[in-house]
């Protein structure tokens, strides 16, 4: 699992690059947990990149079993991005958060 390396890209303040739905994305990680079902998320402000919903920017809530590749950038990120609240609801236990 990316759960370390997500919570790293947080902790240094750079953005996440990975692959995710088949498609390439840069990420900015805000807060990093596990559902009431036990999968490993993370809240993350997608900078740029594909998504299934043709949305190219905004917030995502990714699985991390499902990414791939991901890569600690030494791109800084601008978290945390306007919206993001701190607690995360879907997150039962969290990990790393701004």
């Amino acid at each position: 699992m990316w759960v370390q390396t997500a919570c790293e890209a947080l902790s240094k303040g750079c953005v996440l690059e990975l692959g995710y739905d088949g498609y390439f994305r840069c990420v900015e990680v805000h807060a990093v947990g596990f559902t009431q079902d036990g999968n490993a998320v993370m809240r993350v402000w997608q900078t740029s990149g594909g998504s299934v919903s043709n949305e190219p920017v905004g917030w995502k809530l990714l699985r991390l079993d499902e990414a791939r590749g991901a890569n600690i950038t030494n791109v800084a990120s601008a978290a945390p991005r306007p919206g993001y609240r701190r607690n995360d609801r879907v997150m039962t236990r969290i990990v790393c958060q701004l």
